[in-house]
C-alpha cells in the first residue's frame, strides 16, 4: 500500500512542480557573487594601495622652555665725585650714543682746584730753576778754588767745603724736582675731577630711569642715570641639566617671541654653574639675524625649542602604516607584488612618524592607504599617484 502510494506521487503533477521550483532556486543561488566559488588571492586582481617607504633620519625632539632677552650692557651711571648737581641733558626713555653728556655738576670748586695746582706747578718749575742756577754757580767755584792748588792761597778746607756746598744744592734739586712731580699729579687729578663734573653714557642705549635731579648733593658712587644698551640683546634661559649635552656653543634652534613671530637663535655659551634646586643651568643665545626683530626690550618672554638630547639616527614609518589588531602592532609590507604582515615595535612619535624598535629596515617599502582591508599575501599595485611620500597623504 505504502509502495504504490509513493509511486503514485512521484508520477504525479505536483511533485514536478516542487522538483522544477528546488531546481531554479538551486540556479538562484548559484548565480549569487557570495555563492560562486572564492578565487584563490593569486587570481584575484591586483588591489591598489598607496606607500610609504622606512626611513633613517635624525631625529631632533625639543622640548619648550622660556627664556628672556638680557642686554649685553646696561646698568647705573654713577656719579665720579661729589658734589650738587647742576644740569640734566637727558630724560627717560632718551637715546643717547657713547660719549654723550647726561649731567653736568657744579665745577666752580674744580675749577678753581686746578688753577691753584697749575700754580703750585709753576712755582717748582721756578724753584728747581733757581736750585739748579745755584749747582750750576757753586760748581764754578769749586773749579776756580781747584785751579789755585800751585797758589800760597789755596785752601784745601775750602775747596772741600765748596765741593760739600755742591752736593746739598744738588739735592735741593732733586728735592724740588720730587715737590714739581707731586705738584703735577695734583694738577692732574684736579684737572680729572673737573672733566667728571659731565657725566657722560659710556655706551649707546636707552635712559630708563634718573635717579637723581637738580640741584641734589650726590656722593662718589651715587647713581645717576639707568641705562640700557636694547641693540645688543641677548636671550638667556634656565635649561634642565638634563637637556645641556645638546646645546654645544654655535648649534642653532628654533625661538618663538611674543606675538608668534618666528627666529633662529645661535649658542654662545652654557654657564658652568649649576642651581641646586632648581638643577638647571644658565644658556645664553644670539639671534642669528636681529635685523628685522623690532621692539625687543630686556626681560621679552621668548620660549626656546631646545633639543630633548643629542640628534639620534633612528627608523621611522608613516603613522598611517601602522595597524592595531589583536593587541599586536603590525604593518603590511610590499613584497614581490604583494601584501606581507610584518609585526613591528615602534618607539616615541616623531611628528606624523614613528620611531620603529624592531621589525623593519630602510627602504622596506609598506602601505598607508588601503591597508585596512588588505589579506596577508594579496597581490597589490601601486598607482603613480599612491608612490609619493606617505607624509603628505597624513
Amino acid at each position: 500500500m505504502k509502495t504504490s502510494a509513493l509511486h503514485y506521487f512521484v508520477h504525479s503533477t505536483g511533485y514536478r512542480r516542487v522538483l522544477a521550483a528546488v531546481l531554479c532556486a538551486a540556479a538562484v543561488v548559484l548565480a549569487l557573487p557570495g555563492a560562486a566559488q572564492q578565487k584563490t588571492p593569486d587570481e584575484q586582481p591586483p588591489t591598489p594601495v598607496g606607500v610609504d617607504p622606512v626611513r633613517q633620519e635624525t631625529m631632533r625632539q625639543t622640548v619648550p622652555v622660556i627664556g628672556r632677552f638680557v642686554p649685553r650692557q646696561a646698568g647705573l651711571v654713577a656719579a665720579r665725585i661729589a658734589g650738587p648737581v647742576k644740569t640734566f641733558q637727558v630724560e627717560v626713555g632718551d637715546r643717547v650714543a657713547a660719549g654723550d653728556l647726561l649731567a653736568a655738576m657744579v665745577k666752580d670748586t674744580f675749577r678753581w682746584r686746578v688753577s691753584a695746582n697749575k700754580a703750585e706747578t709753576a712755582r717748582y718749575n721756578a724753584e728747581i730753576r733757581t736750585k739748579k742756577a745755584r749747582v750750576k754757580l757753586l760748581m764754578q767755584e769749586a773749579r776756580r778754588l781747584d785751579n789755585l792748588k800751585k797758589s800760597p792761597a789755596f785752601s784745601q778746607a775750602r775747596l772741600e767745603d765748596k765741593r760739600q756746598e755742591v752736593v746739598v744744592a744738588e739735592s735741593e734739586v732733586a728735592e724740588a724736582s720730587g715737590q714739581l712731580a707731586k705738584a703735577r699729579a695734583d694738577l692732574s687729578l684736579a684737572k680729572l675731577e673737573l672733566d667728571y663734573t659731565e657725566i657722560s653714557a659710556p655706551y649707546a642705549g636707552v635712559v630708563t630711569r634718573r635717579h637723581t635731579e637738580v640741584g641734589a648733593f650726590v656722593r662718589v658712587g651715587d647713581p645717576i642715570v639707568s641705562l640700557v644698551d636694547d641693540t645688543r640683546l641677548e636671550i638667556e634661559a634656565d635649561v634642565p641639566s638634563g637637556r645641556v649635552a645638546g646645546l654645544e656653543p654655535g648649534k642653532a634652534i628654533d625661538v618663538t617671541i611674543v606675538g608668534g613671530v618666528k627666529a633662529v637663535a645661535i649658542v654662545r655659551a652654557v654657564v658652568p654653574e649649576e642651581n641646586p634646586q632648581t638643577r638647571t643651568r644658565i644658556v645664553r643665545f644670539v639671534l642669528s639675524d636681529a635685523g628685522d626683530m623690532a621692539n625687543l626690550a630686556a626681560n621679552q618672554s621668548v620660549t626656546l625649542a631646545v633639543p630633548a638630547a643629542r640628534a639620534a639616527h633612528v627608523l621611522t614609518v608613516h603613522k598611517d602604516a601602522v595597524i592595531t589588531r589583536g593587541g599586536g602592532t603590525l604593518v603590511y609590507l610590499v613584497v614581490d607584488g604583494k601584501a606581507m604582515i610584518r609585526f613591528v615595535q615602534l618607539g616615541e612619535a616623531v611628528g606624523t612618524r614613528f620611531v620603529i624598535r624592531h621589525g623593519l629596515k630602510a627602504g622596506d617599502i609598506v602601505v598607508v592607504r588601503g591597508n585596512e582591508r588588505l589579506r596577508p599575501g594579496q597581490p597589490v599595485s601601486i598607482p603613480p599617484a599612491a608612490s609619493t611620500n606617505g607624509a603628505q597623504q597624513g
